[in-house]
């Protein structure tokens, strides 16, 4: 069992990046992603968390139960997962030296999910930049956020959260104001491709 994988940690960090998995999966399965965020900055400290609990499918990880997951019980179950989420987040600011301002988090699928919650569940900024991959908020948002940048990048043959779900999120927060992005990318399901992490470094170039 590797646990969470620390890719890169500058004795001063200029930033943090902070990758979270899906259900069932390991940090293992965000590498790709973090080996080119190591590349493209060299004085980021690049983290890949391990959800806190074992999958009830028998295999990778989770931050909450997807059986018998619906829109009426999703909400409580990313609540009562959140004080840990958000004690990550801190602790992992904390041994970087870097605050809210200086972390993005990156999230795929229910990764996404406790990222993009974050702001609606937490009062404190946790970082300035939320990048949800195949991901959605627990509900419609139902606020703004002000000093988080967040990005949708979902495929539009995912069979697992609807396309059309963060969409109408980003539709939302764009009516609050929000600094938002939505790519939609052809031809890709419940997963993350080439298309799609091209989308992620550009959101991430447009926000220096």
């Amino acid at each position: 069992m590797l646990g969470t994988i620390v890719l890169q940690s500058p004795k001063k960090s200029t930033h943090l990046f902070l990758l979270f998995h899906g259900v069932n999966a390991t940090p293992e399965s965000l590498h790709p992603i973090a080996t080119m965020l190591a590349r493209s900055y060299l004085h980021a400290a690049i983290v890949l968390v391990q959800a806190p609990y074992a999958s009830d499918f028998g295999q990778g990880y989770q931050w909450f139960s997807v059986q018998g997951v619906t829109e009426q019980n999703r909400t409580q179950r990313v609540e009562m997962a959140m004080p840990a989420f958000v004690e990550t987040v801190r602790n992992w600011q904390k041994k970087t030296g870097v605050n809210a301002e200086q972390t993005t988090l990156i999230g795929f699928s229910q990764g996404a999910i406790m990222s993009l919650s974050s702001t609606q569940m937490v009062e404190d900024v946790l970082a300035a930049r939320i990048v949800a991959l195949s991901g959605r908020f627990a509900t419609l948002p139902k606020k703004g956020v002000d000093q988080t940048q967040i990005h949708f990048i979902h495929g539009d043959q995912d069979n697992v959260i609807d396309h059309r779900i963060s969409r109408i999120a980003h539709e939302a927060l764009l009516a609050r104001g929000v600094m938002t992005t939505y790519d939609l990318i052809p031809h890709l399901a419940h997963s993350v491709d080439q298309t799609a992490i091209m989308s992620l470094f550009q959101r991430l170039s447009d926000g220096k």
